[in-house]
């Protein structure tokens, strides 16, 4: 890792999670487009929750009335000027976006951590991937992961084979008037890293990149920490409208 290429710790939730679920070689995202941008929108909100910008208040993600500097101060604004409040699973919804993707990757491309290679089509670009330009940071995330639950990581972070694209079951919210943990603790890992875990497993993620993690502690984390469990949430209701569409 060169001077000028972020560590592992320095990449906010939205760059981990997207640079995690990129093929390192080929560049092109390891799971569907709608999940991916789901557990992006996902990554937003717990990062928006780590550096204290926002917070779940009974059944709702609400502004807390802090400005810190951030990336997404678009998300955060929009967060803060909508008149009603919203449930995190509608707030996932509502920032699904792929020119958000583009933006994250394009960031990182600017890093030095993956790299722009758009493919031509008759003359003209029709497709831009972000293929690995430097391993060290995602290396650093999946020791990290790896440190946290046990379970040696897939090679170079591919999937691991067999492993299905589908996000995780489930695990439903917590009983009426038990309120969530504002922020995931998973014992002697960092917030950041059980964060990551945690959104990681709701988007079906976590067992692709490190097959051998601790797939009960990972749940855990996915059901008690609001951000994931609102991606959860939305997928389960893609997969709902997927299901109930017609046959063509």
């Amino acid at each position: 890792m060169n001077a000028e290429t972020p560590k592992a710790e320095e990449l906010n939730l939205p760059q981990a999670v997207l640079l995690l679920a990129t093929n390192d070689k080929d560049g092109e995202p390891i799971v569907p487009q709608t999940v991916l941008r789901a557990a992006v929108a996902g990554a937003t909100l717990a990062e928006l929750d780590l550096i204290g910008a926002v917070e779940l208040q009974g059944k709702h993600g609400r502004t807390t009335g802090t400005v810190p500097s951030t990336d997404f101060q678009h998300q955060l604004q929009l967060i803060r000027d909508k008149s009603r409040p919203h449930t995190p699973k509608r707030w996932v919804s509502m920032l699904e976006s792929r020119a958000e993707l583009h933006r994250i990757y394009e960031g990182m491309a600017s890093l030095g951590v993956v790299a722009h290679v758009g493919e031509r089509h008759l003359g003209l670009f029709r497709t831009t991937r972000y293929p690995e330009k430097d391993h060290a940071p995602e290396a650093a995330l999946l020791q990290k992961i790896q440190a946290a639950l046990g379970g040696p990581p897939s090679e170079s972070g591919a999937p691991a084979a067999g492993a299905s694209d589908a996000a995780a079951t489930d695990a439903g919210a917590p009983a009426a008037g038990t309120p969530a943990p504002a922020k995931p603790d998973a014992g002697a890992a960092d917030a950041r890293t059980t964060a990551l875990i945690a959104l990681l497993q709701a988007a079906g993620l976590l067992g692709k990149l490190v097959p051998a993690a601790d797939k009960i502690r990972a749940s855990e984390l996915a059901k008690n920490y609001w951000p994931s469990r609102a991606v959860e949430d939305e997928l389960r209701m893609i997969r709902l409208a997927e299901e109930e569409e017609p046959g063509i």
